[in-house]
């Protein structure tokens, strides 16, 4: 299944580091090192851009070593440290398709249950929630496009939309059948403490971002998109289609609350963190990681929908919206502070961990606890199955 490809990609990360190479090497003597290594902070990022932005900054040389594992995206074949490997980094490649893991590579030893996962990419953002720079921590990942779907020309003319959940025979109802992978939560008292370190640095914003969120301004809905971007707490939507359009976004704003039982805020859009935020668990299972260590931080390059009047075809290909290069800037503005806030209280806070509040893990609650969405809060006494029990009048 395309999905398990991302998974994949970063277990094998987690699974291998026994057998790898670091810099510096010749190329005709390559020098190879059983060291375990493990890093207090793991950056994931999904391309090269939001790489790069980590390198040459005064703060530390994330190129000091340069490590390759096999069993990572053939593009992207090096997992990169600090010189003590305090901090690493991944870049994995975009969408939840792109990368693929042989089992045989997931056989040795990486990282540790210390070590802090922190995803940092740009993404499309709710003018209903933030706008354009914006730097976003999420509590709820949900995978709104994990639904049947109609055709539009084919959309029943009592739907909302032309996604239904899967099991089920109208938008609004709860999935009857989930596969595990619909929602995952992540540690609020963590996420509120990055959100503490972010807001101390002073975000990039550009002149072209300025011009474009004030056509925003006009709807009162769409009030926070025409304001100067800050740092919030809100949530991520992935799929790997990359959706637009306003008919869409007000679907998948429904998705979110529907399958977080109300408390889910959708404002960022991208690809890859259910499959990153899977992998994670799965390690965790095996006891390699702690999946309460997940920072999931996303900066906004381009809004999700157009503004009223503009075609949804000119916002997404043909405007001037001006948020790229800063959504890239102020992954470093703003994440360089959470990863300071970690290395500087690793001793007083963050080698022990910080407990959370909250439920985390997944729809099934297979890390233990009783999640607060899906089957384990059973939302509106409606029965959920997994995908291997039969059903009736459900086919596939």
């Amino acid at each position: 299944m395309p999905f398990l490809k991302t998974a994949g990609q970063l277990l094998a990360t987690v699974a291998l580091w026994r057998s790898v190479h670091t810099t510096p090497l010749s190329p005709l003597q390559p020098r190879w090192t059983d060291q375990k290594i493990t890093p207090k902070v793991f950056l994931v990022n999904m391309f090269p851009p939001e790489g790069e932005v980590w390198y040459g900054i005064k703060e530390f040389d994330l190129l000091a070593r340069n490590i390759t594992v096999p069993g990572l995206s053939p593009l992207y074949q090096d997992v990169h440290c600090t010189g003590n490997f305090d901090v690493c980094q991944i870049i994995t490649g975009e969408s939840g398709t792109h990368q693929i893991l042989s089992g045989s590579d997931t056989q040795q030893v990486l990282i540790s249950r210390k070590t802090y996962f922190f995803i940092a990419g740009i993404a499309g953002i709710s003018p209903k929630v933030a706008t354009l720079g914006s730097v976003t921590f999420a509590k709820y990942a949900v995978q709104v496009a994990l639904q049947y779907e109609f055709d539009a020309r084919e959309i029943p003319d009592n739907f909302s939309a032309g996604y239904v959940p899967l099991g089920s025979t109208d938008p609004t109802e709860y999935p009857k059948t989930i596969y595990g992978t619909e929602v995952f939560e992540v540690n609020d008292n963590l996420r509120q403490l990055a959100i503490g370190y972010a807001q101390t640095a002073k975000l990039n914003d550009s002149t072209d971002a300025q011009a474009y969120r004030a056509n925003y301004a006009q709807t009162d809905a769409y009030k926070p998109g025409s304001e100067e971007p800050g740092v919030v707490g809100c949530d991520v939507a992935t799929a790997d289609a990359y959706f637009t359009g306003t008919l869409l976004a007000e679907a998948f704003e429904n998705t979110t609350k529907l399958f977080t039982n109300g408390s889910g805020v959708y404002c960022t859009t991208a690809q890859e963190d259910n499959a990153t935020l899977e992998a994670l668990l799965r390690s965790d299972i095996q006891n390699l990681t702690d999946f309460s260590r997940i920072i999931i931080m996303r900066t906004a390059s381009d809004f999700d929908r157009p503004y009223p009047g503009q075609p949804a075809t000119v916002n997404l290909f043909y405007a001037k919206q001006g948020g790229f290069e800063s959504a890239l800037a102020n992954i470093y503005l703003a994440g360089v502070k959470v990863v300071e806030g970690i290395l500087n209280g690793w001793n007083s806070t963050f080698e022990e961990g910080i407990p959370a509040c909250n439920y985390i893990g997944d729809i099934f609650g297979s890390l233990g606890g009783k999640p607060d969405f899906g089957p384990g809060s059973n939302y509106n006494n409606n029965p959920v199955t997994r995908p291997d029990e039969p059903q009736k009048g459900v086919i596939g």
